[in-house]
């Protein structure tokens, strides 16, 4: 969240931070993180507004570097920690934020076909509506997925190694 405008003037790598709609292959695509999406999801959008307001950041980066490197990495190791008792399976269409997100998207804009998003980190590839699809793509370390565009079609596909 912090990262500011370093990877760009580094390497010329853009962060994007919110949702963005691109047409491939004659399909319409939304790709995004997916963080704070959808109705749920009320203890990140609370921590992400504190994180992202100008005034704490600018707190932050008044603290002594061994303070602020310990608080930054016991904040990820604790973040990590209750990602994975807290990462439940599937919880169907009802209650699942994502898909929830997508379905208000399609109201606006019913040409969208495929949604890509990844903050779940579970590999979820589910229909929506007539014609669109919701994939999630889980992530690298568990599940080794990854999804791919061919022939006008989405796949959410497994590395099976070399």
């Amino acid at each position: 969240m912090w990262m500011f405008d370093y990877l760009k003037n580094e390497i010329g790598v853009e962060i994007i931070r919110a949702p963005i709609t691109i047409k491939r292959n004659g399909k319409t695509l939304m790709i995004g993180h997916g963080d704070g999406l959808g109705p749920g999801d009320l203890k990140y959008k609370f921590i992400k507004k504190f994180f992202t307001n100008k005034f704490c950041q600018w707190m932050f980066a008044r603290l002594h570097p061994n303070l602020s490197f310990f608080i930054a990495r016991y904040w990820s190791q604790y973040s990590k920690d209750n990602e994975k008792k807290a990462s439940p399976p599937f919880l169907g269409e009802k209650k699942e934020w994502l898909i929830q997100y997508c379905r208000e998207q399609l109201k606006k804009n019913k040409s969208i076909d495929f949604f890509i998003f990844g903050h779940r980190h579970l590999p979820i590839d589910h229909k929506i509506g007539m014609k669109s699809k919701y994939i999630n793509l889980g992530d690298w370390i568990d599940h080794n997925t990854y999804a791919v565009l061919e022939e006008n079609e989405l796949t959410l596909q497994e590395f099976k190694g070399l």
